[in-house]
């Protein structure tokens, strides 16, 4: 079951280059990349280039779960491709694509799609997951 897919979709209201750009800002990534429920995420790394890579920690409780990935595309400010490597995504492969549309000026529609997890729980807990982050990238910068 590791082709199981999440797709969400999101209508921002921000211009496209601040969406973006929040994706690699170490002072706002914390504040999205995380349980709603949980204190801000800390960032150990961001290497913001094809090539490079993100290293962070969510907390889930007292508890603390890494996570990293590879820049594997960066197109400012349509498409961000990278893999996603934490404890309960643990497949070879598991990527995550953001493509950012301009609807106008001011609102920008993420579609993030995220392929390849161990069993449906995990996928289900992604989609999950995924859906708070927007919803939280959407409070802190629209």
């Amino acid at each position: 079951m590791a082709d199981l897919t999440v797709n969400i979709e999101k209508v921002i209201s921000a211009p496209i280059e601040t969406v973006f750009d929040a994706w690699f800002n170490p002072k706002i990534l914390p504040k999205f990349m995380g349980r709603p429920d949980a204190p801000e995420t800390e960032v150990a790394e961001i290497d913001a280039r094809e090539g490079g890579g993100f290293t962070f920690i969510m907390h889930c409780g007292d508890e603390g779960l890494p996570h990293s990935g590879k820049y594997l595309e960066i197109s400012r400010p349509d498409k961000l491709v990278f893999t996603w490597v934490s404890r309960y995504s643990v497949v070879e492969n598991s990527t995550v694509t953001v493509y950012f549309t301009r609807v106008d000026e001011n609102k920008t529609k993420i579609l993030l799609s995220h392929i390849r997890f161990i069993d449906e729980e995990s996928r289900s807990g992604h989609e999950e997951g995924w859906g708070c982050i927007l919803d939280r990238l959407s409070e802190v910068i629209g």
